[in-house]
């Protein structure tokens, strides 16, 4: 397939050398809450469950690497890495602050990067994504894990979305998107422009080549792809909660286009099964991974087998032999040359004791550099207070919150922390994070440690926090947790001596946030600006 590359012989025995290394220091890591290999050549379904909105993967030679929406959070664009499309850890950010980076010094909630596409060509990654409210950027690397270069704006435009390129046999170059009626006013409409040979500008007007609204109503986040002569554009129609998996097919680029449904819920659990990628493994068979929205957990990320009929995909299991599948829950694993692949999933604990930041944390906007510091020399993490923003309602304005994605439906978050305050009205503490969010907080007042829960219903909104009875703390050592059952609901405790763990507050339920699943981690913040600051230290951060 066009997308297919191999990497240059030294590349890959340097790989196969390192190889045992990284995976080795990812078994240590490996989720205490998630597996989906379930270790006898089968996998479970969802393959990444964490907010991994609208994914996009390649192959290149016997690596997969897979992006996705990151909004406004920063580092953004993880990339995922993985040998067998079951197995997945993260390797890299595109960038650590986001462009441009005036604008993502706050929150901005829902903006940001929407459904990116990667793409390797010539020996380079690319990644096309879009901000809604500025246009389209690419950006380029020789390694996946980085450096990557500075996005460039490809084009200005407000509303067009969801790029993806397309590289031809005979060099000549192509960009699909999509329109987000909230900007543009008007969507599902697709469209396709030529570029450069290098990907790197568009060359003239682009041509509407498919109008979803009669069978495919907010038809959006196309993918590009070649096949026997085919020119083959996958987008989900329907919506995120309700969708269906849409292909579109025609002999000429600019259409006319062919439709069909290859993938809907059917008789499965699995609601709105579309927007992801086709990707095929090294022996030739082919695979789709995409999302599925579960509310507060985010949008998940769901791995089907594909085949192959008349020239149109069935993606999933099919029935009814009517030519539209539907999602596995379990299936046979992707053959893979070689030994088998070992365990990994992406991180989540963390025990600080690294000099940089680990990869699955995000900070609510563009990071200042007077946020935190790194002690990995000593085993942990300091978060100094910052000051919250002028006309503070709630937490939803709040940019120095250092999040990350939830990692299944049922685990426990536990953090060791050690506040010292300097000032009053000071406040560290464990949060989980959405539209709806309640957080385990210390406050210095009056020079004395108090403990409360607080609860923000529809901060989105401009919410008001309210708190629960304060707790006195002779001592600035805690233990907060955070237990999650199903359904995302939530209890808040401390320890002062790691063991016993007492409920503080009602049970919370957690809420989406915009365009994205709640998300968990911690804060330090304090009233007003002065010439010093007290910081919490973050001994560990353990999911259990």
């Amino acid at each position: 397939m066009h997308f297919t590359q191999r990497l240059p012989v030294l590349v890959l025995l340097f790989l196969g050398l390192l190889l045992p290394v990284l995976l080795s220091a990812q078994n240590t890591a490996l989720s205490k809450v998630w597996v989906p290999d379930l270790g006898n050549g089968t996998y479970k379904n969802p393959v990444l469950y964490a907010d991994y909105s609208d994914p996009d993967v390649i192959r290149v030679g016997s690596d997969y690497y897979l992006t996705s929406s990151s909004f406004n959070s920063a580092p953004g664009l993880q990339i995922l890495h993985s040998r067998d499309l079951v197995n997945w850890s993260i390797i890299g950010t595109v960038f650590s602050q986001q462009p441009p980076k005036l604008r993502y010094s706050v929150p901005q909630h829902g903006n940001g990067v929407w459904a990116p596409a990667i793409r390797y060509h010539r020996k380079k990654f690319y990644i096309y994504y879009p901000d809604p409210d500025l246009g389209l950027f690419v950006t380029r690397a020789d390694n996946p894990a980085g450096p990557w270069e500075e996005p460039v704006l490809l084009k200005e435009a407000k509303g067009w979305i969801d790029p993806c390129p397309l590289w031809d046999e005979d060099g000549q170059a192509y960009l699909v998107h999509g329109f987000a009626g909230s900007r543009a006013g008007f969507k599902s409409v697709l469209a396709i422009t030529r570029m450069s040979p290098d990907g790197m500008r568009l060359l003239g007007d682009e041509v509407l080549v498919f109008d979803g609204h009669e069978k495919h109503p907010t038809l959006e986040g196309p993918k590009f792809y070649k096949r026997n002569d085919y020119y083959y554009i996958f987008a989900p129609g329907g919506g995120v909660a309700t969708g269906w998996q849409t292909v579109l097919r025609s002999k000429n680029v600019f259409g006319p286009y062919e439709d069909r449904i290859v993938m809907d819920q059917g008789k499965t659990a699995i609601n709105g099964p579309h927007q992801g990628a086709w990707v095929d493994t090294p022996s030739g068979e082919d695979w789709f991974l995409h999302f599925q929205d579960q509310g507060p957990y985010g949008r998940v990320v769901h791995l089907q087998p594909m085949t192959w009929k008349n020239d149109w995909p069935i993606i999933g299991t099919d029935p009814d032999g009517n030519g539209k599948g539907e999602p596995v829950l379990t299936h046979r694993k992707p053959s893979i040359k070689g030994k088998p692949t070992a365990l990994a999933t992406p991180a989540t604990s963390d025990e600080f004791g690294d000099n940089t930041l680990g990869l699955q944390w995000q900070w609510h906007a563009n990071p200042q550099v007077n946020w935190m510091l790194l002690a990995g020399n000593l085993g942990y993490l300091r978060l100094y207070s910052v000051p919250l923003p002028e006309n503070f309602q709630n937490f939803w304005q709040v940019p120095n919150l250092l999040l990350q994605k939830l990692p299944a439906d049922v685990f426990t978050t536990t953090t060791k922390l050690t506040f010292t305050p300097r000032f009053e009205g000071e406040k560290a503490g464990l949060l989980m994070m959405g539209m709806d969010y309640a957080y385990l907080a210390l406050t210095n007042v009056g020079g004395k440690l108090q403990l409360t829960q607080t609860v923000c219903i529809k901060a989105n909104e401009q919410g008001k926090e309210v708190a629960s009875a304060p707790i006195a703390l002779t001592q600035n050592t805690v233990y907060l947790r955070v237990a999650v059952q199903a359904g995302a609901k939530c209890q808040f405790s401390y320890s002062l001596d790691g063991q016993n763990f007492q409920p503080v507050g009602s049970t919370f339920q957690a809420r989406e946030g915009r365009w994205i699943g709640a998300k968990m981690g911690l804060f330090c913040t304090r009233n007003g600006t002065t010439n010093d600051s007290g910081y919490a230290d973050v001994d560990w951060f353990r999911v259990e």
